[in-house]
C-alpha cells in the first residue's frame, strides 16, 4: 500500500479547505436568494392587487360613462 506523502496531505488539506469556504459561500448566496425571491413574489402579489384593484375602477368608470350616455 503506498503512503501519502506531507505534502500531499497538506495540498489535500488545502483543498477541502477550499471546498469547505465555497460550500458556505454557496450556503449564504442561496440563503440570499431565497430571501430575494421571497420579497419579489411578495412584491409581485401587492402589485397584482394593485392593478386587479386599478382595472375594477377603470371598469366601474366605464360602466357609468355609459349609462350616463344612454340617458
Amino acid at each position: 500500500m503506498e503512503s501519502v506523502g506531507h505534502s500531499e496531505l497538506k495540498a489535500i488539506e488545502a483543498r477541502v479547505d477550499e471546498l469547505l469556504r465555497a460550500v458556505n459561500r454557496l450556503k449564504a448566496e442561496n440563503s440570499s436568494l431565497r430571501d430575494s425571491l421571497s420579497d419579489l413574489r411578495a412584491e409581485r402579489a401587492r402589485l397584482v392587487e394593485k392593478n386587479e384593484l386599478a382595472r375594477s375602477r377603470v371598469e366601474a368608470m366605464i360602466t357609468r360613462l355609459k349609462a350616463m350616455e344612454q340617458d
